[in-house]
């Protein structure tokens, strides 16, 4: 059933004081609470609701609130709502004007909530933050016609793919799936699986590279007999070969693949995950999902951010972020900067696009933004130090577009609040000075 929403008009409680009457409204989250136009997703996410059937939903705005709070601050499902009953200026936001006591929701709420609005409906909560930017005068209208875009990983959560523990995983994963329906095997192999990747680490670690790959090869060995084995089982029993469809397929894949393949599968859960090298020093592999980001070239403002499928090159990339932008923004940008990785990216239309070290039809103005596309650089290090960019737990390629948007709203909440707590600091320090002082700055500005 679709979420109540709260009264305005209700009445104060005798033993009770409001939150708006104890805590500072200029606070920089309390001025944002009322910066953001939360009626937009009442209005779009309402339509998810049968509008009779069930009992009533959790209220919108809390569930968008945490969403918005937790990519802000970069906290787990469960931190977050842990932390909301400690934090009043949090409840506040959430549209809580009484304090809570109690937890709001189980955190497993905002799994499912991520599920039912799906990419379009967190491509809004992303799409707001730039409404609200705009509205808090953080940036200007005409920034939106300047952009910088590049491209990073997305980390996936996964261990490091390592043929040996690829290959004992898949047999654990088989004999569970056989344990559960009553699929008798030959044999488990459990305690000389267990034993043989003890052994490679062992020897890997002491640079015995044939011993090995020997007990490499015997875990191999033992993943292909029980995949045999449940093969030879279930031809016997038709009628549960569909809960083995999927493993036995991932199985068959790593069994196939070999050293120079591309396309890999690197983890047995999330088979999405690829192999992106981005030329660092210090992590010359990546395993995640790429993604696409586009800032303002003076503010830093995230005006669009995706995930693609695979390791496309750059440039195929910079059509569809293009797109995202001016579907964000409702303004096609009139130049984009990128770096030299884009080369060749045959992008046509009316964006003009500047990549790094370009010298030719180059005006002062266009290089000093081109020099400022390298500031892109910093504001992805803070999405991944300050937010959640460094490591995706979502599910799936939906799980890495959904994350990567919020990765972006998140972003742009933390540059609000900064903006809004500098205006404040700047009113402070004018409240300090003397009249006349205070009067000829203001005549001045």
């Amino acid at each position: 059933m679709r979420p109540t929403k709260p009264d305005p008009k209700e009445p104060d409680d005798l033993f009770r004081a409001r939150l708006s009457q104890q805590i500072d409204v200029g606070h920089p989250l309390a001025r944002l609470a009322g910066l953001l136009d939360w009626s937009v997703f009442e209005q779009r996410f309402g339509e998810l609701y049968h509008p009779h059937v069930g009992r009533p939903g959790i209220p919108i705005r809390l569930m968008v609130g945490l969403s918005y709070l937790q990519h802000t601050f970069g906290l787990s499902d469960e931190e977050v709502v842990a932390r909301w009953v400690e934090n009043p200026y949090w409840q506040y936001f959430c549209g809580f004007d009484y304090l809570q006591l109690a937890l709001p929701i189980d955190p497993s709420s905002l799994v499912r909530w991520r599920q039912r609005i799906g990419q379009d409906g967190i491509e809004l909560l992303l799409q707001e933050t730039i409404a609200t930017a705009k509205r808090a005068e953080a940036v200007k209208e005409q920034s939106f016609e300047r952009v910088s875009v590049d491209t990073t990983v997305q980390p996936k959560a996964i261990a490091h793919p390592l043929d040996s523990r690829l290959y004992h995983r898949g047999r654990e994963i088989l004999v569970r799936l056989a344990k559960r329906h009553g699929v008798p095997l030959r044999q488990s192999h459990q305690r000389l699986s267990k034993r043989a990747l003890r052994l490679a680490s062992r020897y890997a670690h002491a640079r015995q590279m044939k011993r090995a790959r020997r007990e490499i090869k015997r875990l191999r060995t033992y993943l292909g007999r029980v995949l045999r084995d449940v093969r030879r089982k279930l031809e016997a029993r038709p009628e549960i070969a569909a809960p083995f469809a999927e493993a036995l397929t991932r199985v068959e894949r790593l069994l196939a693949q070999q050293r120079t393949d591309k396309n890999k599968l690197y983890a047995l859960h999330a088979p999405e995950v690829a192999c992106i090298a981005k030329g660092k020093a210090h992590k010359k592999y990546e395993f995640g999902a790429k993604v696409s980001v586009a800032v303002t070239n003076r503010e830093g403002l995230v005006v669009g951010m995706q995930s693609h499928a695979g390791n496309p090159y750059d440039g195929q990339t910079l059509a569809p972020a293009l797109a995202q932008v001016e579907r964000l923004t409702g303004t096609s940008p009139e130049r984009c900067y990128v770096d030299r990785g884009y080369r060749g990216h045959k992008v046509e239309g009316e964006t003009e696009v500047f990549v790094a070290g370009r010298q030719r039809g180059i005006t002062a103005t266009i290089r000093r933004e081109l020099r400022r596309r390298s500031a892109i650089e910093a504001m992805i290090g803070h999405m991944k130090l300050d937010g959640k960019l460094a490591r995706n737990h979502l599910k799936g390629a939906l799980g890495d577009a959904i994350h990567a948007l919020l990765c972006g709203a998140g972003h742009n909440l933390r540059l609000i609040l900064r903006h809004l707590a500098r205006l404040l600091h700047v009113l402070l320090l004018l409240l300090a000075l003397p009249a006349p002082q205070r009067d000829a700055m203001l005549e001045s500005a």
